[in-house]
């Protein structure tokens, strides 16, 4: 039994669904019933949240694998996260497959790589058996960068980034999931190439028809531009370091594990783009 979490997002419920293609046994953890997908064969359960551990546990019970997507943003967050996967061993469950991010480490420069480094480790401490996917930045955000007016602006550089998609993401899981040999192993996921945000404004220019730009702001630049979302200073941090690790090269990583593993080669930007024009209509002229 694999317990999935997340699965009324956009990754757990791409991994709910390729298990439930499998005709994989599944349960998923959600919370809110009513938001869950109805897939053949998936048991649905309901748990406040990755902070509520006796309601986690008692979700997981029976459970031998638990998929735990990383949480949302919050100031708590490694406690969330903390809180899920010690109901993971109360619950007897043997083995954990984490979404974690490139690069994370204890010292990264985007503050939320910090987050799930401290994550991996807790989970390395409980003695289970665990593999974690480290993804590259989601090639999904990548036309959301840019805003209306057909600007990306951010502190990158020339930084480089190997953008990965979420549904290749999503085809590793599935390996992984139902398969054997990951145990204590971190897969690095990435798309097949490393490019620059003017690069990627250069694919969104030739897609939508109109001039879209990447503008390098100073870091002062960059808090001043996000100032009006009046988001909590972490989430802001979180924003703007992200830029900060590409320019400082800890995201140029390109790696083969998506195709290793599917058999496939990982989606890149131009693919992306043709296969999803929904994700560039905010750029499309009037």
């Amino acid at each position: 039994m694999i317990a999935v979490t997340g699965a009324t997002g956009e990754l757990g419920g791409r991994v709910a669904a390729r298990l439930a293609a499998e005709g994989a046994a599944q349960r998923l953890v959600v919370r809110d019933e009513a938001r869950a997908p109805e897939l053949a064969g998936a048991e649905v359960v309901v748990a406040a949240g990755y902070h509520d551990r006796e309601g986690m546990t008692a979700a997981l019970h029976g459970a031998d694998t638990l998929f735990l997507v990383s949480g949302r943003e919050a100031a708590d967050r490694v406690a969330q996260h903390y809180a899920a996967v010690d109901a993971a061993v109360d619950a007897g469950v043997r083995r954990i497959v984490y979404t974690s991010f490139l690069g994370a480490a204890p010292d990264a420069t985007f503050t939320l790589a910090r987050h799930h480094h401290l994550t991996e480790e807790h989970i390395r401490a409980t003695g289970l058996a665990h593999t974690f996917l480290r993804n590259s930045m989601y090639l999904d955000f990548v036309p959301f960068f840019a805003s209306a007016d057909g600007v990306i602006a951010g502190p990158a550089g020339d930084g480089r980034c190997a953008w990965v998609a979420r549904d290749d993401v999503a085809d590793v899981a599935a390996v992984v999931l139902t398969t054997d040999g990951h145990d204590g192993l971190t897969y690095e996921l990435t798309g097949p190439d490393a490019h620059t945000l003017t690069w990627a404004a250069e694919q969104l220019t030739r897609v939508t028809g109109r001039d879209v730009r990447y503008v390098d702001e100073t870091i002062e630049q960059a808090y001043a531009s996000r100032a009006h979302y009046g988001a909590p200073d972490f989430e802001v941090d979180g924003w703007v370091t992200s830029y900060l690790a590409v320019k400082e090269g800890e995201l140029d990583v390109v790696t083969d594990t998506v195709e290793r593993l599917t058999g496939h080669r990982p989606q890149a930007l131009p693919e992306f783009l043709e296969r999803n024009p929904g994700s560039w209509a905010h750029l499309a002229p009037a």
